[in-house]
């Protein structure tokens, strides 16, 4: 066929760039979002630090004992609509005509929180405030300086620290830890074996060790020789561990010559014990909480304001705006998308936390009953209610929820805490699964340590109260609140 020219006409839905960047600051947790404002103020002229003061509390937005709500001090003129929306913004890029406000620039500015910005200012990163745990191979980095060894002993230990997992295992043969380091003369594994014993003594008691058996043993060494049940337990844990697992009492008391008494002064000994000490440390890669919203009981309402510790301000820059506004081709200007990236900015950062405080207000209203009594009211929740009741689309409210953590007078919670399973219930209606771990919680707290409840048992007593659930359902959540199985629980 000869070649041949169509034209074809389609429509087609696309974010707008001003849109894009709504979404994505609406998705970043409190200190990503921290993060992304610093970046741009240090790198957009037309954005600049907000110090000032503009009310009689001292603090924008700030809760005082006097004004326990945080002020929305943004004019109303000045908030966008809701983030839906497909409608393309015709000159968007590279332009400021449509987004300008007639060429007035000065005045526009976010400060709803305190600056964190101004080395001078009390108001700090809440990150600072954060506490800091040693690693654990930090840890035994530092333990290690105290001892006067000579350079090649110091730095065989130093390999072998290195080498231990985060819970304080050595997982790796000592032969393969010979060309880690280029020694001269090489590395030797009777070398690794005395650093080894070393390390096991640099702190905590328990670590470095290479199994189960050998960690328990280090832990039952270190304590006193008067301590009573302490030689049984050594056989216990060096020689029977796996009779121990599986509760065979009556076997080991013909293995190891002991009477019942005895017996079980060694095993309670032994379940005292840590079988994995590096779990004690602090982690490299820890992630910080900072809640997004304050939660309190206003003369018996629940009020929900914007935490202002994770609200930094930002404005136009006057000067530089209304010089650019006066220059000739400002419009054709590479300044230009600068500005009208500053205004987004500005006016997104806004959208962002109005559209996080509406779904937290949502939230509190839908449970207020946890905030009374605790996790066993806590109502079946989804997305698609909070969605249909702002009026906003499921994925803003996904993304307005994920990363977010709100601070109640029960402690910091996920907004994703309060969205919880729908359970069917005996009468035909519902509960949350957070209320049947709740209550599983009570049941296994006020069980007989010597009879403990199995998971058929559990869901029994559910199944009395109304609750319909499966047995694995149990286990499932059993394992969730990291409580072992009724014949680990039971005591002798």
């Amino acid at each position: 066929m000869p070649p041949s020219i169509e034209l074809r006409a389609r429509q087609s839905f696309a974010l707008t760039p001003r849109l894009q960047q709504s979404v994505r600051l609406l998705q970043l947790s409190s200190l990503e979002f921290q993060q992304e404002l610093r970046t741009a103020l240090d790198t957009n002229p037309f954005l600049e630090y907000d110090p000032s003061v503009p009310d009689e509390t001292g603090v924008a937005g700030a809760a005082t004992s006097d004004n326990p709500v945080a002020a929305d001090t943004l004019p109303a003129a000045e908030r966008d609509p809701a983030l839906e929306g497909s409608s393309a913004e015709p000159g968007s890029e590279g332009t400021i005509a449509d987004d300008s406000g007639g060429g007035d620039y000065a005045g526009e500015s976010f400060s709803r929180g305190p600056s964190r910005y101004n080395g001078d200012s009390e108001a700090s990163d809440p990150a600072e405030w954060a506490r800091v745990q040693p690693t654990l191979h930090e840890q035994l980095h530092d333990a290690l300086r105290l001892y006067r060894l000579d350079e090649r002993d110091r730095e065989v230990a130093r390999v072998v620290i290195e080498a231990l997992d985060d819970d304080g295992y050595l997982r790796q043969d000592l032969a393969d830890l010979t060309d880690v380091v280029e020694f001269d003369p090489p590395l030797t594994e009777d070398e690794l074996s005395v650093a080894l014993r070393l390390v096991q003594t640099l702190d905590r008691p328990g670590l470095a060790a290479r199994s189960l058996s050998e960690c328990l043993s280090l832990q039952l060494n270190a304590m006193p020789i008067d301590t009573p049940g302490r030689d049984i337990a050594r056989k216990v844990v060096e020689q029977h561990l796996d009779r121990l697992a599986r509760r065979e009492h009556a076997e080991l008391q013909k293995q190891i010559g002991c009477d019942a008494e005895a017996l079980r002064i060694a095993c309670s000994l032994v379940r005292k014990l840590d079988p994995k000490p590096g779990n004690s440390y602090g982690r490299s890669d820890e992630n910080y909480v900072v809640p997004d919203v304050l939660v309190r009981q206003v003369r018996n309402k629940w009020v929900v304001s914007i935490n202002p510790a994770v609200l930094p301000r930002a404005r136009i820059h006057r000067m530089y705006a209304e010089l650019f506004a006066q220059s000739a081709g400002a419009s054709r200007s590479p300044l230009a998308q600068q500005l009208q990236e500053a205004r987004w900015l500005i006016r997104n950062a806004q959208q962002r936390f109005d559209t996080i405080q509406r779904v937290a207000e949502c939230i509190v209203t839908h449970q207020k009953a946890f905030f009374q009594y605790g996790e066993i009211a806590l109502k079946p929740l989804v997305l698609r209610d909070v969605a249909d009741e702002l009026g906003l689309h499921e994925s803003t409210i996904s993304r307005a929820t994920g990363n977010k953590y709100m601070a109640t007078p029960r402690g910091i919670f996920e907004f994703k805490h309060f969205f919880p399973r729908e359970l069917g219930t005996e009468s035909g209606g519902t509960c949350s699964a957070a209320a049947v771990r709740a209550l599983l919680k009570e049941m296994i707290a006020a069980e007989n340590v010597r009879d403990p409840l199995s998971d058929v048992t559990l869901a029994k007593m559910l199944a009395e109260q109304g609750v319909l659930v499966a047995r694995r359902t149990v286990a499932k959540y059993r394992r969730l609140m990291k409580v072992p199985p009724a014949e680990m629980r039971r005591q002798i």
